[in-house]
């Protein structure tokens, strides 16, 4: 009689060592030009140092006074404001438009679709210097509102608009991605529960939300958390129309990190900050993740 240990025996595969081989490559580089470098900021940030001359060890003192500087902490709160125009706004633009996307049937829908995801294939660069373009005294935006009978704005020269001027470019920016990942999500949903919600009376609201949104929730999660890392690590947006200013209307923590490391060489403190954010970066995603994740296995 064969036993359940000579069965779990039997079915035990060898260890595949060329596919231990294969990854291993992988591996060295991801903790090469990841791990490492992360192991090390987390070290530069208990030590106050310039870059050039000896490091000097300080404890906790970095992250005592960048929890309490109020610089900081506004600079976290510009990156909430953020999340709204990078991770929220597009994802409910998204949703909505693959909810129309799911009654309607667009023709052309494959470019319609490209063309939405064409700036995430752009340089961020490229992004930043044509919206700081469009955004000029003398650009398309101003003339527009010039023609209607407005005033024309610098919008990043306003310590008001500045802020949602640069995340409406987020906004653009990252639309077109949950759009396309939505849209996909959408064309795996049988389409007998959209019928059946018909011939149930349901509207298009309520078709939206008992059907299309329940539907996508693994690929809102997704958009969600990436989306969400990019509010808050972003850089190349910032730096490239405003440079944090004017003042510090745009000043976030990615600004803070840049400034601390190459301009005012204070390597220990741009590290803390460093720090800081990938550990907020981390909590937000865990919140989004996990309920999410509940959901799904009821």
């Amino acid at each position: 009689m064969v036993t359940q240990t000579q069965t779990a025996t039997r079915r035990r595969r060898p260890v595949s060592w060329w596919r231990v081989g294969f990854i291993a490559p992988a591996l060295a580089i991801y903790a090469l030009f990841v791990l490492w470098p992360l192991a090390q900021t987390v070290q530069f940030s208990f030590y106050e140092w310039d870059g050039i001359t000896a490091a000097t060890p300080v404890g906790w003192a970095n992250y005592i006074e960048a929890l309490g500087d109020p610089a900081i902490r506004q600079a976290l709160l510009r990156s909430f404001v953020f999340v709204f125009f990078y991770c929220l706004a597009p994802t409910a633009i998204g949703l909505v438009v693959a909810g129309i996307m799911s009654r309607i049937r667009v023709r052309a829908a494959g470019s319609f679709r490209g063309v939405l995801f064409m700036p995430q294939v752009l340089s961020m660069v490229v992004v930043a210097v044509a919206w700081r373009w469009m955004y000029d005294e003398q650009g398309p935006i101003n003339a527009a509102i010039s023609a209607a009978g407005g005033t024309p704005t610098v919008f990043l020269g306003d310590f008001d608009l500045a802020l949602p001027a640069v995340g409406f470019i987020g906004t653009w920016v990252m639309f077109g991605l949950c759009m396309v990942l939505f849209i996909a999500g959408v064309q795996s949903i049988p389409p007998e529960l959209y019928e059946a919600a018909r011939l149930d009376g349901a509207g298009p609201i309520r078709e939206f939300f008992a059907i299309t949104v329940p539907s996508l929730r693994g690929q809102v999660m997704v958009a969600l958390v990436f989306t969400l890392t990019i509010a808050l690590r972003n850089f190349d947006i910032v730096w490239n129309t405003t440079r944090g200013g004017p003042g510090s209307a745009t000043m976030v923590p990615s600004v803070f990190i840049y400034d601390g490391a190459f301009v005012s060489r204070a390597v220990g403190q741009a590290a803390t900050v460093s720090v800081l954010l990938t550990v907020l970066i981390l909590i937000l995603t865990a919140l989004i993740i996990l309920p999410l994740r509940e959901r799904e296995g009821r």
